[in-house]
C-alpha cells in the first residue's frame, strides 16, 4: 500500500494532524483524553521531543511537535500504538483506532512567524469546530495547550514548550507580560474569526496548512526535496503518495528535460520557437513519459506543445517509428541518459 514518505533530521519541526479510523471518535469521555496526554508526556520522556501547541477534538488530534532527533516515525508509532492499546483495553475493543498515515506538516523553524501561526491555527480548532459559544472563552476549553499557556510555568506539563511561541509576539519572554500578550493576540483573532469575512480570511491564511506538505520559503522546500531523494533512494516510486512526491517527480523530470535539451543541442528558447509538433518535442516527449511518472500535462506546458492529447499520439509515434531521423535522436538520448 502507498504511504507518504517521512522526511526526518535533527530539529525538524512538524504540525502532526491524525484521525479516527473512518472519522470516528477516538477519545469516548475525559478519562480518555487525559490518558491521551500521559502517552504524549511518555513518548516526549522517550524520544526527546518538544511540544509546541496541542489539542484534542472528538475524532482527530493536532500538535505542533519539534523532534530534536531524527525520530518522527518511531515516536508517532509509539505514541498512536500506546494509545491505541490503552484504549482498546479500557473500552473492550479491538483493531484500529487511529486511520491511515497522519499528515505531518513540515515547518521552516527559520522563518520565526510560522510557530505563532501554526500555535494559532492549532488553538483556535475549538471555535473552528463550533464547539464553543459565541461568547465562551478560548481558554474554557480543557484540551488545549491554550489555557496552559497563561498559566504560571509551575502549573503546566514539563514537556510542553512555550518559549518559541511567546517569543514571537516581540520576544517576550515566559512571564505575565508575555503571557497577557498572547492571550490579548489569540483573543483578537476569535473576534476575527466570528466576523464573516475574518472566517474567510483565516480560510486562506490557513490554506498551506491545511492542504500544503510543507510551510516554508524556495530554499526550505529544496532542503526537502534533496532530503527525500534519500528517503526515495532505491525505492519503486508507487510505494509513496502526496503532494511532496509530486513535487519531487517534477523536480526530476527537470533535470532529465536539461539533460535532454543539451543532447539534442537545444534550449528552452529553442522550444519556444519550434512548432508544437515538431520531432524534437515529440521524442523529448516520449522520453519523459517513458523515465518519469510527471503527467502529459506537465509535458506539454514545458515543451510548449498546446493540447495534452499531442503527448499522447507523439509516445504512440515514437514507439513505432523506424525512420531513421527519429532513430537517431532516440539513440542519442537512451545511450547517455
Amino acid at each position: 500500500m502507498a504511504r507518504r514518505p517521512r522526511i526526518e533530521f535533527p530539529g525538524a519541526v512538524y504540525h502532526i494532524m491524525s484521525r479516527g479510523d473512518r472519522g470516528e471518535a477516538i477519545y469516548w469521555d475525559d478519562e480518555d483524553r487525559q490518558r491521551f496526554l500521559v502517552c504524549i508526556g511518555d513518548v516526549c520522556l522517550r524520544t526527546g521531543w518538544r511540544i509546541h501547541a496541542f489539542v484534542l477534538m472528538t475524532n482527530h488530534y493536532h500538535l505542533l511537535l519539534e523532534t530534536p532527533e531524527s525520530n518522527l516515525v518511531t515516536g508517532m508509532k509509539w505514541l498512536q500504538g500506546t494509545y491505541t492499546q490503552r484504549f482498546n483495553r479500557r473500552h473492550n475493543l479491538r483493531g484500529h483506532l487511529l486511520e491511515g498515515r497522519y499528515k505531518a506538516l513540515m515547518i521552516d523553524v527559520e522563518d520565526s512567524d510560522y510557530f505563532l501561526q501554526v500555535s494559532s491555527y492549532i488553538h483556535l480548532n475549538p471555535i473552528r469546530a463550533r464547539l464553543m459559544d459565541r461568547g465562551q472563552s478560548l481558554s474554557s476549553y480543557r484540551w488545549s495547550s491554550f489555557p496552559y499557556y497563561l498559566k504560571h510555568p509551575n502549573k503546566r506539563m514539563g514537556w510542553l514548550r512555550v518559549d518559541k511561541v511567546l517569543g514571537e509576539l516581540g520576544g517576550f519572554e515566559d512571564d505575565r507580560k508575555g503571557r497577557n500578550a498572547y492571550q490579548g493576540y489569540m483573543e483578537g483573532l476569535v473576534i476575527r474569526f466570528h466576523d464573516k469575512e475574518g472566517e474567510q480570511g483565516f480560510d486562506e491564511e490557513w490554506k498551506t496548512i491545511r492542504r500544503g506538505w510543507y510551510l516554508g520559503g524556495e530554499r526550505f522546500r529544496d532542503r526537502l526535496l534533496k532530503m527525500l531523494d534519500e528517503v526515495m533512494e532505491g525505492k519503486q516510486r508507487e510505494t509513496y503518495y502526496g503532494d511532496e512526491v509530486e513535487a519531487h517527480d517534477e523536480v526530476q523530470a527537470e533535470r532529465l528535460l536539461k539533460a535532454g535539451l543539451d543532447l539534442l543541442r537545444l534550449n528552452r528558447d529553442d522550444l519556444k520557437e519550434m512548432a508544437k509538433g515538431a520531432i524534437e518535442k515529440k521524442v523529448l516527449a516520449w522520453w519523459l513519459r517513458k523515465k518519469t511518472v510527471v503527467s502529459c500535462k506537465w509535458i506539454s506546458e514545458r515543451l510548449g506543445m498546446g493540447d495534452v492529447s499531442r503527448v499522447t499520439q507523439a509516445v504512440g509515434t515514437i514507439n513505432e517509428t523506424v525512420a531513421f531521423p527519429v532513430m537517431r535522436l532516440r539513440k542519442r538520448l537512451e545511450q547517455n541518459l
